[in-house]
């Protein structure tokens, strides 16, 4: 199964930290999508940014 992970909030006035994750995980721009594998790895991510990102199950 995949997940398809949307940024729908702006990382100007987050840690770097989580800035670096939603890099990671492929976004870029507020809007975009990416679609990742679902395993622990990106579920941990995805944690990390949870308020910054939606997620769906593909």
């Amino acid at each position: 199964m995949a997940l398809k992970i949307t940024l729908i909030k702006s990382t100007n006035k987050v840690v770097e930290k989580q800035k670096a994750t939603v890099k990671a995980l492929g976004l870029k721009k507020i809007g975009s999508s990416v679609t990742q594998p679902d395993n622990p790895q990106t579920r941990g991510m995805i944690n990390v940014v949870s308020h910054l990102v939606k997620v769906e199950e593909i």
